[in-house]
């Protein structure tokens, strides 16, 4: 499973051109994102932050920061989608990848044929409020269920 993003920069990880530099690859998928966008847009970070309604510290720390420790919160995220003229769901995946969290779109879920489901709609929208130890622990606890040989899907 991986996150969903359409946000022109050539995808995460590996699956840029061969010539990709290791500075590069040391950057996360946000500020990926956010230094791209300002590149391809002429813009500051301080263009940002007033067409997102953001301090400028905010940007500057999210285009910078390498290891974020969990997403920005939810407002701040839409706030530098509108900043950046980039969708919410791009900046979101982005963010999320940055912390080594996928997010799994509505919409991407439906045209795949995945209904709706409460569980899993409490489950992403909880991942903000746990502790890094609590996600460790839920990460562990998903990925031995995943690992199960041979079991159906509980429902």
């Amino acid at each position: 499973m991986t996150a969903q993003a359409d946000a022109g920069d050539g995808g995460g990880p590996g699956n840029g051109p061969a010539n990709v530099t290791a500075a590069e690859r040391s950057v996360n998928p946000l500020q990926r994102l956010i230094q791209g966008r300002l590149s391809e847009r002429g813009l500051s970070y301080g263009d940002v932050a007033r067409r997102g309604g953001l301090p400028r510290s905010t940007v500057y720390t999210l285009a910078t920061t390498r290891n974020l420790v969990r997403p920005p919160r939810p407002a701040t995220i839409d706030a530098l989608a509108k900043g950046l003229d980039l969708p919410v769901s791009a900046v979101r995946a982005a963010a999320a990848e940055s912390t080594g969290l996928h997010y799994y779109d509505e919409s991407s879920a439906a045209a795949s044929g995945v209904p709706g489901d409460q569980e899993r709609d409490l489950l992403i929208a909880s991942i903000d409020e746990l502790s890094a130890e609590d996600r460790r622990h839920v990460a562990a606890l998903v990925e031995s269920l995943r690992n199960r040989s041979g079991q159906p899907p509980q429902k």
